[in-house]
């Protein structure tokens, strides 16, 4: 019986032009000799690559696009390169790194239950970088993805958010479309207790534009950055 081909999750970067500084060249090598690639979106999935390998002629290369409305039938079948032909491949995620946050997770699953080997590739984490960053517990802690888009929906979520972390003990990370950055931060500032800290971590890894900045709510009424349609995580702790 033919031996499966291994996946491998290949990071992307966080912020434009920076993959000489934070994809490491054991990324690059394994991208170097991949023809198959499993991407969250084709267009992107194809410019990341040829910026990391400019040698590789993408027409000559195989896409196949898995996102947040990808069946499982068509999950299945994105790993049938592998199993039938043993070949190898890359999944690409829109930014950061595959499986967190990601439909690519749907992909890896499907994998370990066929027996295909997963390889993961240390990279940009927004969720961990902001962590890391922000001063708070990293014990324990937990992402909760977006929020609410319904204003009453969302102030609720966020008073849920402050009392689990009094009650766990945990740093709460959450994120926001872009283009409602602003509005959640006018939200968090009405919602959260004074001495709840908030740490706004925004254009992360991005050598001009990077934000990491941990305040009380009370310190940050009147001196919130503009973050409009910038790429963010939100983080609180007490």
């Amino acid at each position: 019986m033919k031996q499966s081909g291994t996946l491998y999750l290949i990071p992307t970067v966080l912020a434009e032009n920076t993959a000489d500084q934070v994809i490491s060249p054991q990324v690059k090598e394994t991208v170097q000799h991949l023809t198959y690639f499993i991407v969250e979106n084709l267009r992107t999935a194809r410019r990341y690559v040829k910026s990391i390998c400019p040698e590789l002629v993408i027409e000559q290369l195989t896409f196949v696009q898995i996102d947040k409305d990808a069946t499982p039938a068509q999950v299945q079948a994105s790993l049938k390169p592998l199993m039938e032909q043993g070949k190898d491949a890359g999944i690409i995620s829109e930014a950061g790194c595959p499986g967190i946050a990601d439909p690519g997770a749907e992909v890896v699953k499907y994998a370990h239950q066929k027996g295909i080997k997963v390889v993961p590739f240390a990279g940009p984490s927004a969720i961990l970088l902001s962590l890391m960053g922000s001063g708070f517990n990293g014990q324990r802690f937990a992402f909760h993805g977006y929020l609410p888009i319904e204003k009453r929906d969302r102030l609720q979520a966020l008073r849920n958010l402050e009392k689990e972390m009094h009650q766990r003990d945990q740093t709460q990370i959450f994120m926001e479309t872009p283009y409602r950055n602003n509005k959640l931060l006018e939200d968090l500032l009405q919602t959260l207790h004074p001495d709840t800290r908030l740490c706004i971590a925004a254009n992360i890894t991005s050598p001009e534009h990077e934000l990491i900045k941990t305040k009380t709510i009370q310190h940050w009424r009147g001196k919130l950055p503009d973050i409009h349609k910038q790429p963010a995580v939100f983080l609180i702790y007490k």
